[in-house]
């Protein structure tokens, strides 16, 4: 059976939120060769999830829980994005809280974990969320290329939207 495709984290197996890993599903008893390790609000500690049980939503449905905070998503368009994002798509682990960033009216798809690097090659793109992300932690634009690498203060969480094409930044601190 092939894994399922997420479509605001489709390198969900490569960044390791899905693990090639034995389990027995605690949502669809069944012995699975994958299994999720990503972040899950519920009141219960569940551990083993499948990514088809994620997929369809019936993880978060037994559970009572959220793949992400709903408080900690920029705005879309409609209500079934947010749907799908929360109660559908594995989560990133953040050093704090994790955020989900938008764009053209819908989530954008969490692309990797960045470093300086990594933003360079989109820097002209990221122009406005690196100027933001200057601003909330009041440093000058300059240091911001230490503080992601040199003394790792910073991470970053690189993003692009499904639309446009277009990438998007979020950063936090260690």
């Amino acid at each position: 059976m092939s894994l399922p495709v997420f479509k605001y984290n489709p390198n969900a197996l490569r960044l390791g939120f899905i693990k090639h890993e034995k389990t027995v599903c605690p949502v669809c008893k069944k012995e699975r060769e994958y299994v999720y390790d990503g972040p899950f609000y519920s009141e219960e500690e569940v551990e083993g999830i499948c990514p088809w049980c994620i997929k369809n939503g019936s993880a978060a449905r037994q559970f009572d829980a959220e793949f992400q905070d709903p408080a900690s998503c920029e705005d879309v368009d409609k209500e079934e994005y947010l749907e799908e994002l929360i109660f559908r798509t594995p989560g990133y682990a953040g050093s704090q809280q994790e955020c989900w960033l938008s764009h053209c009216g819908d989530f954008c798809a969490f692309i990797q974990y960045a470093d300086w690097k990594d933003i360079e090659r989109h820097e002209a793109e990221l122009q406005k969320d690196i100027a933001s992300i200057s601003e909330s932690y009041g440093i000058k634009k300059e240091l911001l290329q230490k503080l992601f690498n040199e003394s790792g203060v910073l991470q970053g969480y690189l993003f692009r939207c499904l639309h446009c094409g277009k990438h998007r930044l979020h950063a936090d601190t260690y």
